[in-house]
């Protein structure tokens, strides 16, 4: 599945039908339990990358997830990544920058979050606000957004080279699903905590918003950091989706066991005798 949302040349992002389900022929039933098996895969590889870094292997997995408002990042952290032992997880949620922050550059907080050896790194929002807001709401000069494209490919290359598999995920929602989410949210009082004016702000943006993100693919897909788009307008089919392209990273890195350090068998002898 996951190659059916890998971006090729030429792709384009308006004509994703964001509710289609490529490379899964079922319903919301069937692939719900498709999710749960997945699941027992995915946190059997997070548990031997976690393991083999303790053997000294450096490898680790970073998924960025990046997405309109409502796209279904929360539900991929709970439903996917909350799949496996929370000590192998480490997740990064990037808000608007401090004052501190502001004074550096803008790859300074990120370089500081990234996912330690054996790991699986989650970045909520990311890197790329810096050239998503930043060129809609033009909150840096236009030469200095473009400098930052270049800027994220050789951040994302020196990163890879240190033996980090990237994989960056865009949830795309349609504007009528949005809408849809968006009035939930409001007509529910268990939901109104998650509503947030500024977000109708940002939909009088979305055709620049599109075009930004047609930008981002463009310009920083890259075989060491690919970009995945996955349609979501069905959550249940956006998991299962970001589920496989974790799954292929892992499989990627395709971790072991690490072998004992000490003589098995002398120390089987030793714990029958206590």
């Amino acid at each position: 599945m996951h190659e059916l949302l890998r971006v090729r040349p030429g792709f384009r992002l308006d004509q994703v039908d964001t509710r289609s389900t490529p490379g899964v022929d079922a319903d919301k039933k069937t692939a719900e339990r498709m999710l749960a098996e997945g699941a027992l895969h995915l946190s059997a590889l997070q548990e031997r990358l976690f393991a083999d870094s303790r053997a000294g292997d450096t490898r680790r997995v970073l998924l960025v997830l990046q997405a309109m408002d409502t796209a279904g990042k929360g539900g991929i952290l709970r439903h996917v990544v909350g799949a496996v032992d929370p000590q192998g997880v480490q997740i990064a949620s990037f808000k608007k920058p401090t004052a501190e922050e502001l004074a550096h550059h803008f790859l300074w907080r990120i370089e500081k979050r990234l996912p330690e050896a054996g790991m699986i790194g989650v970045f909520d929002r990311s890197h790329y606000e810096d050239v998503l807001i930043g060129r809609v709401r033009q909150l840096a000069p236009a030469d200095e957004i473009e400098r930052r494209y270049d800027e994220i490919r050789a951040f994302e290359q020196r990163v890879a080279d240190g033996g980090t598999e990237i994989v960056k995920v865009m949830l795309h929602i349609s504007s009528a699903e949005q809408k849809a989410r968006l009035t939930e949210r409001l007509e529910r009082p268990d939901k109104h905590w998650k509503y947030n004016p500024g977000d109708v702000d940002e939909r009088m943006l979305w055709a620049e918003y599109q075009a930004a993100y047609q930008l981002v693919l463009d310009r920083t897909d890259a075989p060491h950091a690919p970009w995945y788009v996955v349609p979501a307008d069905h959550k249940w089919y956006a998991r299962l989706a970001v589920q496989a392209i974790l799954l292929a990273a892992l499989e990627r890195i395709d971790p072991q066991w690490p072998a004992a350090d000490y003589d098995v068998e002398h120390e089987k002898a030793r714990l029958a005798a206590t």
